[in-house]
């Protein structure tokens, strides 16, 4: 009797057409029956005395990975990571602000008294250098606050069961658990955030979390939901409470750019990268102590600072369009206004204006120039400009330029959902080597921005609420 010779190729074609028979959660089965052998022969094997440490982790984990309390106090701390960088960015802030307006002025005035035409005076200094010292003035304070404290989470083992509580909602939306690591670091830069997803092995679900890391906000756009979240939700509360609504405010647009970001990677598993999910062991190191001099030195030095530095070399050929734009008339009126005005039908389609729109055009390099840039044009002045007490921006923005809470809500939806700065369009491509999937990332942002806000404007105007 001949036994007919089975080679390595049959074995592996028989595995592959039995392959559509197995459950859904077998690789889950895997894991759990090989940790369960694990332990049983841990048990027979190994006596244990007591340990406090471990019995103190678990402890803790029984809350922070609870279905029940986990999601909870993981949104505490976020909400709370947000009222940080709030509160305490404002001050450090303003002080940069100061010193490098100072050193503007100062540089300006030196250009005039040697004779330097105005035109070079106002585009070197009031244009390009301006455009430099807002970016660094708005980004460096939350970077510098943001980063450190997301490093001591990461440095202490909390972030691996964040992963852990979202890997059920990113599982079900065909992506993988760690996604949610590269979106959580998505709020400090979305650049950083698509350096991250280097952490996910399958290059199908890294290229998901890529294209979809853009839906939550990073710091640069927390400059604008922080200004609509105060001056129209937080305005009718007492000083006393109104951070704390500003940051709830805040934290419900986050939710909402979580919420696109589980729909877009369930549409793309489904659609353009659809494939099989893969699956991952997610092993809960224990809790330990925090290394000081490492976080300082990747918080500060690895993130903000190389982010920083990507965003001023985006940011310096935005700040001399906007002075060439503003300064430049056509009959009396700016070349800034005129683009504008025209934009203005499609901006009120989408229950914005055509300032917003011309803002957002200017502000692909730096989210960080938006508001600026809009009330530079609002204004009618020759440079980027801050109206300081909400007083006066509500009298600006209301009274002035006829915004109603409609303009806020969708401006607030439109900044959240809009496409990747210049520094992040241009490091997915650095990470995904491909035109294609960079021009998707932008074209998915944006086109989800124009949607949702075109259809929450049109409801509100069915319902006669504007």
């Amino acid at each position: 009797m001949t036994i007919p010779s089975i080679t390595a190729q049959d074995i592996l074609d028989q595995a592959e057409s039995l392959r559509p028979q197995l459950k859904e959660g077998f690789r889950d089965e895997i894991v759990k029956s090989l940790y369960s052998e694990a332990a049983r022969i841990s048990g027979r094997a190994v006596h244990q005395v007591g340990n406090t440490k471990w019995d103190f982790d678990q402890k803790i984990d029984r809350l922070v990975t609870s279905p029940w309390t986990g999601l909870p106090i993981m949104l505490l701390l976020l909400a709370g990571v947000f009222w940080v960088t709030i509160v305490f960015a404002n001050i450090p802030s303003q002080m940069i602000a100061t010193a490098l307006f100072w050193i503007e002025d100062q540089a300006a005035n030196l250009f005039t008294s040697i004779g330097a035409p105005w035109w070079l005076t106002g585009f070197i200094w009031h244009g390009v250098y301006r455009g430099l010292a807002w970016v660094i003035a708005v980004m460096l304070p939350p970077m510098a606050i943001f980063f450190p404290i997301f490093t001591i989470l990461e440095d202490l083992g909390y972030l691996p069961r964040v992963a852990f509580n979202l890997d059920w909602l990113f599982k079900r939306a065909g992506a993988h658990g760690k996604q949610a690591l590269s979106m959580a670091m998505g709020f400090g830069c979305n650049a950083a955030g698509v350096i991250s997803t280097r952490v996910i092995d399958s290059p199908r679900e890294r290229l998901i979390a890529i294209l979809t890391n853009n839906f939550v906000p990073c710091n640069g756009r927390f400059p604008t939901l922080i200004m609509l979240a105060t001056v129209f939700v937080a305005a009718s509360f007492s000083p006393t409470v109104s951070s704390f609504i500003a940051a709830g405010a805040v934290l419900a647009v986050v939710l909402i750019g979580v919420f696109f970001t589980l729909l877009m990677s369930w549409i793309l598993s489904r659609t353009v990268l659809k494939g099989e999910a893969s699956a991952f062991t997610l092993e809960l190191p224990p809790y330990r102590k925090p290394n000081f001099s490492r976080i300082l030195y990747t918080s500060l030095i690895d993130r903000t600072i190389f982010v920083l530095w990507r965003a001023i070399k985006t940011a310096a050929p935005a700040g001399a369009l906007i002075w060439i734009l503003a300064n430049i008339n056509i009959n009396g009126v700016s070349l800034a206004r005129e683009i504008a005005n025209f934009l203005n039908p499609f901006g009120l389609l989408l229950g914005l204006d055509g300032v917003i729109m011309l803002a957002y055009i200017i502000a692909i390099p730096a989210n960080e120039i938006v508001v600026p840039t809009m009330m530079m044009v609002y204004s009618g002045v020759g440079m980027m400009t801050e109206i300081t007490g909400f007083g006066e921006i509500r009298a600006l923005l209301i009274d002035g330029n006829g915004w109603t809470m409609l303009t806020a809500i969708n401006l607030m939806l439109f900044s959240l959902l809009h496409n990747p700065c210049g520094t992040t369009i241009w490091t997915i491509y650095k990470e995904t080597k491909s035109t294609k999937w960079t021009v998707l990332s932008v074209v998915i942002t944006l086109g989800t921005a124009f949607l949702v806000t075109f259809i929450t404007a049109s409801i509100a105007r069915l319902l006669g609420w504007v």
